[in-house]
């Protein structure tokens, strides 16, 4: 397998960090963001979506989404399990990385995209709408405080898969300039143990 990617992205830092977590070794094929590559035919040919990461199996077909790509991968390595060990743990895994992409991660992506210079290039900006999207995801993270209050991890009383969806982000989104934590102490201790494992420490590499 090879999974083509661009270091130092939020979504493909999540799938680094599961390959890291899990211990699994593959080759990891650059692509490059700011110079179009994502845009190119001989990509959108593997990636039907046109972003990354993708994942490129051993007969030549791909799967793309990052979570698509973290369930295809733990059906091959089972341990440590991310994504629930059964269909009550799915679901609930399931809820809450939902909740994480749709209600957190999307509007800190708009806040991102339409307000940090470096996306200009990318991106027809609207500042005004990148400000407002920075506070509805800021106000949405009130309920991920309340779901860590007197627990260690978000879902399945463990470490899972959202964990690693809502740490990338945060991560992304304080490097890039965006304190988003600061008003939460449950988070800020919750982010602070997820970022001591040692994939955390490689998944933005």
């Amino acid at each position: 397998m090879k999974l083509y990617t661009t270091p130092g992205a939020v979504n493909p830092a999540r799938v680094h960090f599961l390959l890291d977590e899990k211990g699994i070794g593959i080759e990891r094929v650059p692509v490059v963001l700011m110079q179009g590559e994502h845009k190119k035919p001989e990509y959108r040919s593997m990636a039907r979506n046109g972003l990354v990461p993708t994942l490129e199996l051993d007969d030549g077909s791909h799967i793309c989404e990052s979570v698509v790509i973290g369930r295809y991968l733990e059906t091959l390595y089972p341990e440590p399990n991310l994504f629930g060990v059964d269909a009550r743990e799915q679901a609930e895994i399931h809820m809450w990385d939902r909740i994480v992409e749709l209600q957190v991660m999307m509007p800190f992506a708009m806040c991102f995209r339409h307000g940090h210079p470096a996306m200009a290039a990318l991106e027809d900006q609207v500042p005004e709408f990148g400000a407002k999207q920075k506070e509805v995801g800021q106000k949405k993270l009130k309920v991920l405080e309340k779901q860590l209050a007197g627990q260690d991890f978000i879902a399945a009383g463990r470490f899972t898969n959202v964990d690693i969806s809502l740490w990338c982000a945060i991560r992304f989104f304080w490097k890039s300039g965006a304190d988003v934590i600061q008003e939460y102490p449950t988070l800020a201790a919750w982010y602070q143990r997820v970022g001591d494992r040692p994939a955390a420490q490689t998944a933005y590499k």
